[in-house]
């Protein structure tokens, strides 16, 4: 499992305040936290006004190279921004592009700039009609996107597809909706990665740790490749762990095993 760390993101009230202050003691203790915990991609989305938005984006990344060496998900809405980050080289090594959708010309301005270099990207599927709610459309716009990819030559190994996770109090099936996409997705281009921010689906409901847990088990069941999520959460990191061992993705449980010993699961010691 690709785990990306999602915490440093200005829609956490907390990040928040730490980008408006620029707060970089803040910042940066919770990358430090992200990337001990078993974060493979640490986020960066800082969320704020669109004319804020470069100068936080580019504030974040020098913090966070100066803890870390995991590579940078620079995450925005903006496509040009995201662009203008790539073609400055601000990163001191590829990263991952979140996202790219099939709304306007996005998967056409991302996909030149990282064909044949190690860059990831998750592809989102909406358009411009919005998230739909069917799995088979979602599944007809992550298609749409596959074929872009290979029209661009980006390798479908560094391609993750996120369909788009509903809320379970709005639409009761949507982790049998979930599941199906991925499924799906894997059918038509097995080496493309399938992703999700696994929180979404807890939204409004109560006691969501346990909507999340058991989420991210069936999605594991499914096939699922990469998650947004906090690598912080203990319960979550376990729950990944236990359900690739079971499911035969970390035969005899050595990840598991190891991950435990490291004090990234369990009780506290």
């Amino acid at each position: 499992m690709i785990i990306i760390g999602e915490k440093i993101n200005g829609a956490i009230p907390s990040i928040k305040t730490a980008i408006e202050n620029r707060d970089a003691e803040w910042i940066q203790n919770v990358v430090k936290a992200e990337a001990e915990a078993g974060a493979d991609f640490i986020d960066c989305a800082p969320s704020t006004a669109p004319n804020l938005e470069y100068d936080a984006m580019v504030w974040l990344i020098d913090l966070i190279q100066e803890v870390t060496d995991l590579p940078i998900c620079i995450d925005s809405p903006d496509v040009m921004l995201l662009k203008r980050i790539i073609e400055e080289g601000r990163l001191k090594k590829p990263g991952m592009v979140n996202s790219v959708n099939e709304e306007g010309i996005k998967c056409e301005t991302i996909f030149p700039l990282i064909a044949g270099t190690p860059w990831h990207v998750i592809g989102l599927t909406c358009d411009k009609g919005g998230i739909p709610t069917e799995s088979d459309k979602k599944v007809d716009i992550a298609k749409s996107m596959i074929d872009k990819a290979v029209k661009y030559g980006v390798d479908l190994k560094q391609f993750h597809i996120d369909p788009c996770v509903m809320a379970l109090s709005t639409m009761g099936s949507s982790m049998k909706d979930f599941q199906d996409c991925i499924r799906k997705i894997h059918e038509y281009a097995p080496d493309v990665k399938v992703t999700g921010a696994i929180s979404n689906i807890s939204f409004e409901m109560p006691a969501r740790k346990y909507i999340n847990m058991n989420c991210m088990a069936y999605a594991v069941e499914a096939g699922l490749d990469s998650a947004i999520m906090d690598p912080c959460n203990r319960d979550m990191m376990g729950t990944v762990y236990a359900c690739e061992a079971l499911m035969m993705k970390d035969k005899g449980g050595r990840k598991y095993n190891r991950a435990y010993r490291q004090g990234k699961f369990g009780v506290k010691k």
